[in-house]
């Protein structure tokens, strides 16, 4: 199998667990907002001909936040995390985002600094549904980097 064919396969049905402190504090079963944008300044400038053209240069890097959603589970961690941010006491940790293949093995890694959750909800509760409750917790990132 060439090795592209063989990475593709790796992602399929994966698993996600948050790491803080190189701790395993929760597995999820989707994470999404792994990507970063560097802003764009525009600013006119004059050739020698005199024609006036737009360049561009790059800006601020920005990190948008992280969300992560899970079977709700009785494990209060992370709730306990953002009591800390509705106490005025925002807790920032670093930690990482790892990507499991379906045979345990490690096969990516996202690093993140200054994160601290900035919000926290469940699913809807309905009578007469069998849904498992999901758990949803967004995070804060001021700085991300892909590791592997």
């Amino acid at each position: 199998m060439p090795d592209d064919a063989k990475h593709d396969q790796e992602f399929v049905g994966s698993q996600f667990t948050l790491e803080i402190g190189c701790v395993e504090l929760a597995r999820f079963q989707a994470v999404s907002g792994l990507n970063w944008e560097t802003e764009v300044i525009e600013f006119k400038d004059t050739t020698k001909e005199g024609k006036v053209i737009i360049r561009k240069r790059p800006g601020q890097t920005k990190f948008p936040d992280v969300t992560f959603k899970r079977g709700m589970s009785a494990d209060g961690n992370l709730l306990k995390w953002y009591q800390t941010v509705m106490d005025g006491k925002v807790e920032r940790k670093e930690g990482s985002i790892v990507v499991y293949d379906l045979a345990g093995d490690e096969i990516d890694r996202w690093n993140f600094e200054g994160a601290w959750p900035s919000k926290w909800s469940a699913s809807d509760l309905e009578a007469g549904s069998d849904s498992v409750m999901i758990e949803e917790v967004t995070m804060a990132v001021e700085r991300m980097e892909r590791k592997k």
